[in-house]
């Protein structure tokens, strides 16, 4: 495991991943046997008391997906929950103002801000989430996300444009948005083997309240990857000093 907090890796995102780390992503197929192995080590994870905790899901995904996260930290202790917003069809635009919906009724209910949990395209809408309202967000923990030039660098880039999205104006309204810098605590997990967000525009140059951790995952295993919840676990503690 790799911590950046200042002396940041890589530079500017040029592309998408190379197709061979693409094709690689099947190798993820055997993280779940590393799972298992793993149990009794991520068991002993830092515990929650209850904290609210929603998991968002990446491009193309639902909860489903999101299941062996949001079952680990339930199996911490913590409050946690789905989107339930069903597929993310990828329109930050429409989905923004849900989440922040959803983000503020439970926040009131729960009484405290609340911790997003974002893998991928999800954790890109987390981190928007909080710099619209960080009143309502604790904290944001994302996993493989692009936080550079949207889809941009992504193997989803082909869909975008097919679906009649212009990468490059996203790419633009991204980086205008970086103009309001982010005021809540952003841990930000990556990984060189991601085959699907080119690992540079994962790292955030901008924000100076974002932690880096590189981990060795694919993109596709990131939520269930030993490694990665483990790191999910240590960032969420209540204890963690991420300053």
């Amino acid at each position: 495991m790799t911590r950046s907090k200042r002396a940041l890796p890589g530079g500017a995102p040029e592309a998408p991943p190379p197709r061979a780390l693409l094709l690689a992503e099947a190798r993820g197929l055997l993280e779940p046997l590393r799972l298992v192995l793993k149990a009794p080590s991520l068991a002993a994870g830092p515990k929650g008391a209850g904290q609210p905790v929603m998991v968002l899901p990446g491009f193309g995904t639902s909860d489903r997906a999101t299941w062996p996260i949001r079952r680990y930290l339930q199996f911490l202790g913590y409050d946690v929950r789905g989107w339930g917003l069903g597929r993310n069809h990828g329109n930050v635009g429409k989905l923004l103002p849900r989440v922040l919906e959803q983000t503020e009724a439970w926040a009131e209910e729960a009484g405290e801000p609340l911790r997003l949990v974002g893998w991928s395209l999800g954790g890109y809408i987390g981190r928007e989430a909080a710099r619209e309202r960080p009143d309502l967000v604790r904290q944001v923990v994302t996993l493989g996300s692009p936080v550079v030039g949207g889809p941009k660098y992504t193997a989803s880039a082909p869909a975008y444009r097919k679906s009649g999205f212009d990468v490059d104006e996203i790419e633009a309204i991204v980086a205008d948005r970086e103009k309001t810098p982010l005021e809540v605590p952003v841990v930000a997990i990556y990984s060189r083997q991601d085959g699907v967000v080119a690992w540079e525009a994962c790292i955030d140059r901008i924000n100076p309240l974002t932690h880096h951790v590189e981990v060795r995952a694919r993109h596709f295993s990131m939520g269930f990857n030993p490694e990665s919840l483990r790191i999910l676990a240590d960032s969420l503690a209540p204890t963690t000093d991420h300053d």
